[in-house]
């Protein structure tokens, strides 16, 4: 019996075609955690797992963790990309502006 969170964690992973193991080795788990998280009634990830879920899921901490919410909302994409962008090195950054400047003058 799973939860609201292991199906949308399920879900997500299937929609980026990400096997159990390809999920657990970008999140620093096992592949039986993750199973256990998209299977299990009663699994209690930490606050830092979560977050690592979201970020390669490409979704939020609160839309994972928000039992109402069935699917994604385009905020909550928003929030995970810029999310990413601030997360991403000060040379990286200004990369990806530069980029965004020069596709913006089109």
């Amino acid at each position: 019996m799973s939860t609201p969170l292991g199906d949308k964690i399920h879900a997500e992973r299937k929609r980026l075609k990400l096997t159990l193991d390809d999920l657990a080795q970008k999140t620093e788990s096992s592949k039986s955690y993750i199973w256990e998280l998209e299977n299990r009634p009663v699994v209690r990830p930490s606050a830092d797992k979560i977050s690592k879920i979201a970020d390669v899921l490409g979704v939020t901490v609160e839309y994972l963790l928000d039992d109402k919410k069935q699917t994604p909302t385009d905020s909550d994409t928003d929030k995970a990309f810029f999310r990413r962008i601030g997360q991403l090195d000060p040379a990286k950054r200004a990369q990806l502006e530069k980029f965004l400047k020069a596709i913006d003058d089109d």
